[in-house]
């Protein structure tokens, strides 16, 4: 049960707080029946999600089985049988899904395009180079839809574009680890060849920048500073800046960017700057 337990990768659930943003972006958390619905989102979401992580990893056995790391996971292993893992998908997509389709159907609308383009890019599309990056950024976009779908807030053209932003960020940070691993002899993805280290450099710190702009142009757009009634939310993109440039030295100075979600978890810098972050907003929200 633990094995089958860790195919969930129930830690890869923090992605789908995405799924708040626009309850934390409209600062609306009054309507409980919103909150509520944004809550079933967030788990019908995260079902979905491991039964996409499951298919994934049966697809990628083969190259999970020389990975220094992903072989150690339940299916590369033998610890889990392909049998258990299929009952496993079936089971949890099916669920998530059919439970969408009767509680919302723009929710299931969002589910189902996040679980075919998962299908998609699992058996081939992660296989080519920057289009494997821009899928996992849609799915981060994806979020945004199923928490706005279920609690009826407009989502800003900036933190659309700046999530999507992001999330090619940290996709480059996975594939620069990739490299390394090439380099090393250990070459373990087919879109490998696509990437370098001088290109995935160039291209983190080009999203680093766009990111930071972006958030800064949504803080100090004319309709969010009315809605928020507050004119200093610029001052928020102070921890973003320093969260980007903890992350990027974590990458390029410690060498360690293969999984962002336990970078996210595990680094207290990380974790404060977000906490700070979050804090500030909510101060300049309610008391400036």
């Amino acid at each position: 049960m633990r094995d089958i337990f860790k195919l969930f990768r129930v830690h890869q659930y923090i992605k789908n707080l995405f799924i708040f943003m626009p309850l934390l972006f409209s600062f609306s958390f009054a309507d409980t029946q919103n909150n509520i619905n944004t809550l079933v989102a967030f788990i019908l979401f995260s079902i979905l999600a491991s039964s996409i992580y499951i298919f994934n990893d049966l697809m990628d056995i083969d190259e999970d089985k020389v990975h220094p790391k992903k072989r150690f996971r339940p299916l590369a292993s033998g610890k889990v049988s392909i049998s258990t893992a299929k009952l496993l998908i079936s089971v949890l997509s099916i669920s998530s899904l059919g439970i969408a389709f009767v509680f919302s159907l723009p929710l299931f609308t969002v589910l189902i395009s996040y679980f075919l383009l998962n299908i998609a890019y699992s058996l081939k599309l992660k296989h080519i180079s920057i289009l494997d990056i821009f899928i996992i950024a849609t799915g981060f976009v994806l979020r945004l839809f199923a928490g706005s779908a279920v609690a009826n807030k407009e989502l800003s053209m900036w933190i659309i574009l700046m999530t999507f932003l992001l999330a090619i960020f940290l996709a480059l940070a996975k594939r620069r680890d990739d490299v390394l691993l090439s380099l090393a002899g250990q070459e373990t993805r087919k879109n490998i060849d696509g990437y370098n280290l001088e290109f995935v450099n160039a291209s983190m710190v080009l999203m680093a920048g766009v990111v930071i702009v972006s958030y800064i142009q949504y803080t100090i757009s004319p309709d969010v500073t009315l809605r928020l009634n507050s004119s200093y939310l610029y001052l928020t993109s102070f921890f973003v800046i320093l969260g980007v440039l903890r992350y990027m030295q974590i990458t390029f100075v410690e060498q360690n960017s293969g999984s962002p979600t336990k970078i996210v978890i595990k680094d207290m810098f990380m974790k404060v700057t977000i906490l700070f972050w979050l804090l500030s907003f909510i101060a300049i929200v309610k008391l400036v």
